[in-house]
């Protein structure tokens, strides 16, 4: 790799290691041949995650480069969300991560993909303890392996039950690490159900939220499938019947706006979101998430109505996603470049930041001769 201390962009190996497994899918007629080369592509992909973009506590990192310090993360540098550091999506990569690695170690059997669940969610875990707001999931950490950007999202906070919850359901954590994860489960979804699902900050922008599960900025699709299935995995893992109640008084609510129940919403897919907001130009990877938690309901559910109609909004989706497959060929996995996105100390123009829409504006004011654009 040329340049810098930086290696690759998560995204950017993500994208190179998907095109390889698709590149491979699509020799599908050669037989045993194309299933050994998508066998050698997702070997690849986790060896590279666990190998090079594993953070030392335990949560998938953004890319390899420069970790925020204590005194960055209390100074909002680069800015208060963290955004373009190594430590902004934490809980996003790791909780389906560990989603898959829990399907991958029940079925392997093999002690060392037990152990990288453990590790992954024990990261989860100390995401949702380090800071002293109930209920908040960081980022990720800082260089003293506990300092936190304050402000986090639903980004961060529906990944993290979606991976605690496929790890607490696998049958692979033993008694005691198991009663640990329904508690902190507990605990969390418990502080959030108080504040109407609104996803906290803390440090100086404590009292304040950024992020709402329930509602999610009015994107019906993306909200409901993390709503109803933050729901449901509170009363699967907790076992508690109170949360079964509130899954099915959710299911039954209707949008004032368009006249549907959350579960009729989620029959249309994504389709309705593109309203308001470029899903299919420059958002599908934050839908993956939703999409996730839209299979799980489809699969959990007892209500063959309701199962039904989420396998709709999945075919949907599906659809609509396979014509952006063709993208995979076009990326060239043969070159590397230097990856100046990295360099976020001096790509962006900081200044003193006193609300969050000031730190937002602080996270657009990136330098094209510093980041290449």
């Amino acid at each position: 790799m040329k340049g810098a201390k930086l290696k690759l962009a998560m995204t950017g190996c993500l994208c190179a290691l998907v095109a390889s497994a698709m590149a491979a899918a699509g020799q599908a007629a050669e037989g045993a041949k194309a299933a050994r080369t998508v066998e050698a592509a997702l070997a690849q992909a986790h060896e590279r995650l666990t190998g090079t973009f594993m953070g030392a506590e335990g949560l998938l990192l953004d890319y390899v480069g420069e970790i925020p310090t204590p005194k960055d993360c209390a100074e909002l540098r680069p800015n208060g969300m963290g955004y373009w550091t190594p430590i902004e999506n934490g809980p996003m990569f790791t909780g389906p991560y560990l989603a898959a690695m829990s399907e991958k170690a029940r079925r392997s059997g093999l002690a060392e993909d037990r152990v990288l669940c453990r590790r992954l969610a024990g990261g989860l875990v100390k995401a949702a303890s380090v800071s002293d707001e109930p209920g908040m999931i960081v980022r990720g950490f800082g260089t003293d392996g506990k300092s936190h950007f304050p402000i986090s999202s639903e980004d961060q906070t529906v990944p993290w039950f979606y991976g605690l919850h496929a790890y607490a359901m696998s049958g692979l954590p033993g008694p005691d690490e198991r009663r640990a994860l329904v508690a902190k489960v507990r605990e969390v979804g418990e502080a959030l159900a108080k504040v109407d699902w609104k996803c906290r900050c803390d440090g100086r922008f404590r009292g304040q939220s950024s992020g709402d599960i329930k509602t999610e900025h009015s994107l019906h699709f993306r909200g409901d499938a993390h709503y109803l299935f933050v729901l449901w995995a509170m009363y699967d893992v907790t076992g508690d019947p109170a949360w079964k109640a509130c899954y099915e008084a959710a299911c039954a609510e209707v949008h004032p706006s368009t006249g549907l129940t959350r579960v009729d919403t989620l029959a249309k897919g994504y389709v309705p979101d593109m309203k308001k907001f470029r899903v299919e130009i420059d958002g599908m990877w934050i839908y993956v998430t939703a999409s996730g938690c839209l299979r799980r309901l489809s699969e959990a559910d007892s209500d063959p109505a309701r199962r039904a109609k989420y396998r709709e909004g999945l075919r949907i989706n599906a659809g609509r996603a396979r014509k952006f497959f063709d993208m995979s060929k076009k990326y060239d996995n043969s070159t590397e470049t230097p990856f100046r996105y990295a360099n976020w100390r001096a790509g962006y123009s900081w200044r003193e930041q006193k609300t969050q829409g000031d730190c937002s504006k602080v996270a657009a004011t990136g330098k094209k001769e510093v980041l290449d654009g």
